[in-house]
């Protein structure tokens, strides 16, 4: 629906990249570096995607100030780097100054990952293969076992800068983000 209604596909990576830009926003203590002993607060939430190349390598292309874009320009953004990378037209310029950073160890089948942060920043995010499992969930009339699509997330975040309140408030706050970018990506 919406690749028909906007003339623009939509994955996974877009609905991603605007609930980490989301929470980076409301957490912006994930949104720093460091220079040897000054804490340098970013102003710009740009968004590093992990991109695998023709070759197997991995390049990292940049959606800029994601913060202050709406879910179509996201999802632009990232078709277009993505296409670059495929076709190794990527430009220094595509590659630099990210913020933070995404990498979709699901695309490779796996469950979850740890992933390396990428310095200077501060954090980087792994998604892991979306799989249907049986969940107990909640309901008013009493719990319902029922199947769902789900997820794992693995946050790596430098403790010097970010302790465990707020990696797990980003981790959470990505989660619910995603959750209501996903529901209302549903035209």
């Amino acid at each position: 629906a919406f690749q028909e209604k906007y003339n623009e596909r939509l994955t996974f990576t877009p609905l991603f990249v605007e609930a980490v830009a989301k929470a980076v926003k409301a957490f912006p203590m994930i949104n720093v570096s460091v220079d040897g002993e000054n804490i340098i607060v970013k102003e710009n939430i740009n968004i590093g995607m992990a991109t695998a190349l023709p070759s197997g390598n991995l390049i990292v292309p940049v959606v800029e100030n994601a913060d202050s874009k709406d879910l179509l320009s996201i999802a632009k953004d990232v078709n277009e780097l993505a296409g670059k990378a495929r076709d190794n037209k990527l430009k220094a310029d595509d590659v630099q100054g990210s913020t933070f950073t995404i990498s979709n160890v699901g695309t490779f089948g796996s469950l979850m990952g740890t992933p390396i942060i990428k310095q200077p920043e501060v954090a980087i995010l792994a998604l892991g293969i979306i799989k249907k499992r049986t969940e107990v969930i909640e309901f008013p009339t009493g719990d319902e076992i029922a199947i769902s699509s789900m997820m794992y997330l693995s946050l790596s975040f430098d403790n010097r800068l970010a302790d465990g309140y707020i990696g797990g408030s980003v981790l959470c706050r990505i989660g619910v983000v995603f959750e209501v970018c996903y529901r209302d990506s549903k035209i």
